[in-house]
């Protein structure tokens, strides 16, 4: 199957082309046709599959075959965080090469009257994060009475506690008639019943079990004291020579912390996290991407906005809080069909959050350990004589070739009227949401 079989443009299938892509991936497959039918969609494929392309790529489609109904923007979409907004804005250019149609991106961090200027001249699609959108929607320099498709990337953070106040205001704002697509990694129970109350009869889009981890990922656990985590962390560095390492750390301070240890030990090293300045974090991707710095450390921030190209090495210094974090994480390597490392460092006191991660993802992490840092504790996932974590099988990959975020440039409420979102609780932790 190509492209163009999927209703897709030459002028589209083209730029794809341009950026080494000849066949669509699973999700892509089922993704396209969906969103040209103009349906509601809710697609769910783990991290790497290009999701991205899934949606932009239709989107222009569509442009280029309806007419204007209103003014100011047709489509909307909205992330988490402002790295991901660069990227998926990066895409939409991409892949809009060879048509007319006009983008901006929008974010906090950076100065907001080039952004101002620019949508004053008119775009036709606009990438945002929400706290920057309702800054520009206040000072009238967005209107939103032309949008025909509202797209949530990383929809179950978007629909978490930490973003949902801001989503009801944005809805509140939009046409109650238009499609509305939710694309993510990974989605709760609670989470998926509240984004269902925002859709219409919509396309339910799976191209893996729910949230799986890629099978092209090898993921490990090295049990560990918490006293001993930066040491090991550095060992494995210089024992294995890792040039390029991406940890997660669960906080900002801890982040900070780590990297200054690490810097000791003679390993170079930045953070970036929310407290960072918008400069000073794209100075650290472009050098850790460069290879001037050989680790990276992030709070989750970076989980939904990181494409590094084959990335080899993720660690979590830290296991997250809500288990679903771990599949974001851990899919910022094996993107694009390419293989990868995920290991976790867990001290005793993870061992709950660990028997979390296990039972989404359905099978058992194998356990390893380094000379010298055998820990003192036993990690405990499970009561004594209880089932296995992965006792119900295992998710199988759903990956892909074609085009993403990898290459590209780089419940239940008001449905339609958006007044309300839903009162439906997510099982993220109230106030961790970390500035975007």
């Amino acid at each position: 199957m190509d492209f163009s079989s999927l209703g897709l443009s030459e002028k589209l299938v083209r730029a794809t082309a341009d950026q080494g892509y000849t066949s669509p991936s699973p999700i892509q497959e089922k993704a396209i046709p969906a969103v040209l039918s103009g349906q509601d969609v809710m697609a769910a494929a783990q991290t790497g599959t290009g999701k991205t392309a899934g949606f932009t790529l239709p989107l222009l489609q569509r442009l280029a075959e309806t007419p204007r109904q209103g003014k100011g923007i047709r489509v909307l979409i909205l992330t988490p965080t402002r790295e991901l907004a660069a990227q998926v804005g990066a895409s939409v250019e991409l892949y809009s090469k060879y048509m007319p149609t006009t983008s901006a991106v929008v974010f906090g961090g950076v100065k907001i009257n080039p952004q101002i200027a620019k949508l004053r001249r008119g775009v036709d699609v606009l990438v945002a994060t929400p706290g920057r959108l309702m800054d520009l929607h206040q000072q009238g320099a967005v209107r939103f009475d032309g949008v025909e498709t509202l797209v949530l990337d990383e929809a179950d953070r978007m629909l978490d506690m930490g973003f949902i106040r801001d989503i009801r205001k944005i809805l509140a704002l939009l046409p109650a008639k238009r499609q509305n697509l939710l694309f993510s990694a990974t989605f709760s129970g609670e989470i998926r019943k509240l984004a269902e109350g925002l859709l219409t009869n919509p396309v339910q889009v799976e191209v893996a079990a729910r949230n799986a981890t890629a099978d092209r990922v090898e993921q490990s656990v090295y049990p560990v004291d918490q006293n001993q985590k930066s040491a090991l962390l550095s060992q494995l560095v210089k024992h294995n020579d890792w040039q390029q390492v991406l940890v997660f750390t669960r906080t900002k301070h801890g982040a900070n912390r780590l990297t200054q240890k690490l810097e000791k030990d003679g390993i170079t090293a930045a953070a970036i996290h929310g407290n960072k300045s918008q400069g000073a974090r794209t100075r650290a991707l472009q050098d850790f991407k460069q290879g001037d710095i050989r680790v990276l450390v992030a709070t989750d921030i970076a989980a939904r906005g990181l494409d590094i190209k084959q990335l080899p090495q993720v660690v979590n210094f830290e296991l997250p809080n809500v288990p679903e974090d771990y599949v974001h994480r851990i899919g910022r390597t094996g993107r694009a069909g390419e293989s990868g490392h995920a290991l976790s460092l867990v001290s005793a006191d993870e061992g709950k959050l660990l028997a979390g991660i296990e039972r989404l993802i359905r099978q058992e992490l194998p356990r390893k350990t380094l000379a010298g840092f055998e820990p003192s504790v036993e990690i405990t996932t499970r009561p004594k004589n209880g089932p296995r974590p992965g006792a119900g099988g295992r998710g199988r990959s759903g990956g892909g070739n074609g085009p993403g975020r990898g290459r590209g440039g780089n419940g239940g409420g008001q449905a339609r009227s958006g007044g309300n979102a839903g009162n439906g609780q997510s099982r993220r932790p109230a106030g961790r949401r970390e500035t975007a």
